[in-house]
Order: C-alpha cells, then structure tokens, then sequence
C-alpha cells in the first residue's frame, strides 16, 4: 500500500515471474475501517508500506500459480479478492496488444490506481513489453505535457477523457486511448475522435483481467454470450481462478458447460447489435422498479449522455412513497449557465423508451463523486442531496 512506483512494480514482476509471493495492492486513500475489513478478508501475510513491513496474523496462501488478487471496489460489504494468475493476466496483455497493434518499448501511461485492474494491467503491458511505465496522478495540464513527450497508450475512464476535453487536450499525443470503467456516451466518443484521439471502448472486470471486449468485439480466445435473462457471459484464457477464500462466490458466479468451457456470469445485462457487437445495457442489480415497471438505469443514462446539454449523466433509483423507487437522474451540464431542465429530460426519454423510463427527479451537480477506481460513486448517488438554504 503507498509503495513507490518502480518498487510497486518490481514486485509485480516478480510476482508474474513465479519467484515473489503473489501481490494484494491496496489504494492508499482507502479509509481505515475498509482497510481492516481487506486485511481481515483477504488475509495477506504481511502488508508493505513506504514505511517498513509489518507481518500480519492469520494468513492465508494461495495456489502457486497465483500472481494477484484484487480486492474489488464495492463500497459496502464484504470485498471480494478476485485471484489471477500470470498465465491470465498474460494472455490478456497479449491479446490487447495485438488487438491495438502496440509495440515492443511503447510506453504506457498509468493514472488509475493499480489497486483497481485497469491501474494494475497498464504495469503488466509495460512489464511484457519491455517498456518502462510512466506513473503520475491525473491532471489535465501535466497529462498532456506527458503524452506531448512520450505519445504514450492510456487507459482512461470516461470522466477523465471528458475533463481532457473541457480543457482543450490534442488528443493525437496519445498513441491509443482505452476507454473502459463504465459506458461511454456516443457524443464524447465523438469529441475525442475529433480531438485526435484514437480512442478504443473496452468492456471487462476484474474477474477478465480488465477489458476482454473492444469496441464491442471480443479478444482473441475470448467468447461471449447472453443468459436466458439476459446477463453477459464471458469465457476464455484471462478469466480468474476464483474469489478469494469464497468457494461459495465462485461457485455462484461461475458455470462450465458439457464441453468443459467455463463462463464467468456479469452482472451486467447486454444485447448483440445487428453486426455481432456486444452492447452493455446496464447492470442487473441498478434495474430500477418503478410502479412495478422495471428500467435499465444504464440505458437511461446513456440516452441523457446523447443531449448536447449534458456533460455527464448517471441514473439510480431512489427510494419513494408511491412509486417504490422514482428514475433519478443526475446530471452535469454541458455548460453550467444553462442546464437541462426536468422536463427536457423527460421528453427526451419518452421519445425513445416508455413513459415509465423517463426521470422523475433531477439532481443537477457540479461534478460527480467517484470511487478511487474513476467509477461513479453510486451508493453516494442513491442517497437524495443534503437539503440547500
């Protein structure tokens, strides 16, 4: 936890390498009480800061093969430790660049922490390449100053690709931009292709090892597939070994079928489009049931993204009365000085989904919260806003 860079990441290549202990990163932000509730679950043997190691009671090994496990983000509960090998994690970097068409020594450019996958799998391409990872904390200004330099590959959340936009960023100093951590809207995909970007959506968790679908499609070895409800179904050589101490979990999230292929089951809910891409609608869990109907929060959000008075757009359910949980959306303005109003909102929607779907409240903020990860924070947005004078 907190480690410098390049010991973050000798440690890491050890670990891929089979000769040092598999590694469990931690952000260093994370409250106190979470980081107890990690220790206490993954139950690592000692903890690593810039200030010495500290060996810690009751641990827990793995199985030889494993080289990380990533405590998942959920902001309540128990934490999961997703377990990956180095077999995993390598045929994902492989296909990923193969997929992008990436370099021996193309540096890579790392501003998600490497606690979260999309952080730890920027170290693992520039370990299997030979590169040297670029590390810094994200801000526009020296993030550009850094891809002017180095025109390096980038992983990026939309957040951070969007506040790239709001400050003017040439895009073409980046070699490729993978954008994943939640849905894209069309109209930013649109604005960073025409600022220069060579910008690729990836869809994948860390049970994937990160991004296992590109724009739509997946890797190389990689298949996926729609449950009878709807759920995505992802299978091949990047999938975890299992949750961490949680045969239970595994077991649950997992199916292998007759022929012996074994599918990891999201939790999230997608479409095939007409020419064989993957469309993620929405998570199953953020389905909100209004009056008995029920509404694809993603799908929502995703269709707010498309109005040029929107910045930013998240859909949740919020608990009500009448209607058991009323469409909230919450909304950054494209331009703060004139905001979207409830009602365009709800016009917009109806014109495309049922009434039903159309937002009932609007929370109009400055900017979203997000986890460590860049995710939105949704259990914060669930909660109504602190009443104003």
């Amino acid at each position: 936890m907190g480690l410098d860079p390049g010991r973050l990441t000798a440690l890491l290549s050890d670990a891929l390498e089979g000769t040092g202990p598999a590694l469990l990163p931690i952000d260093p932000d994370t409250p106190r009480p979470r980081l107890e509730h990690i220790l206490a679950t993954m139950r690592p043997a000692a903890l690593h800061t810039p200030e010495g190691t500290t060996a810690l009671a009751d641990p827990a090994g793995t199985a030889e093969d494993v080289a990380v496990a990533i405590a998942t983000s959920g902001s309540t509960g128990a934490p999961k430790g997703v377990e990956l090998t180095a077999g995993a994690l390598t045929a994902s970097v492989h296909a990923s660049l193969s997929r992008i068409g990436a370099r021996p020594a193309d540096p890579w450019l790392c501003l998600l922490p490497p606690a979260h996958i999309s952080g730890l799998l920027v170290l693992v391409r520039a370990l299997v390449t030979g590169a040297r990872p670029l590390h810094q904390r994200f801000d526009p200004a020296t993030v550009l100053a850094t891809a002017q330099r180095h025109r390096p590959h980038v992983s990026l959340v939309p957040t951070q690709l969007h506040r790239l936009l709001a400050a003017g960023a040439d895009l073409s100093a980046f070699n490729t931009i993978l954008l994943g951590g939640a849905a894209a809207p069309e109209h930013l995909l649109a604005a960073a292709r025409a600022a220069g970007g060579t910008v690729v959506t990836t869809y994948g968790m860390s049970e994937t090892c990160g991004g296992c679908v590109y724009d739509g499609l997946p890797l190389d070895g990689v298949r996926a597939r729609l449950d009878d409800d709807g759920r995505i179904l992802l299978a091949g050589p990047a999938l975890f070994s299992g949750y961490r101490l949680d045969p239970a979990a595994t077991a649950a999230h997992t199916r292998t079928d007759s022929d012996g292929t074994r599918w990891f089951a999201t939790s999230d809910l997608g479409v095939f489009d007409a020419e064989g891409r993957l469309r993620v609608r929405g998570r199953a869990d953020d389905v909100i049931n209004t009056g008995g109907h029920k509404v694809v929060a993603g799908e929502v959000a995703a269709l707010l993204a498309r109005l040029d008075s929107v910045g930013e757009a998240v859909v949740v359910g919020r608990p009500d009365p009448e209607w058991g949980q009323r469409v909230t959306a919450v909304v950054v303005p494209a331009d703060p000085a004139a905001p979207p109003s409830l009602a365009d909102l709800r016009d917009w929607v109806r014109r495309h989904l049922p009434a039903y779907a159309a937002p009932r409240e609007l929370d109009l903020r400055a900017a979203l919260p997000l986890l460590a990860s860049g995710k939105p924070d949704l259990v914060a947005l669930r909660r109504a806003p602190a009443a104003r004078d």
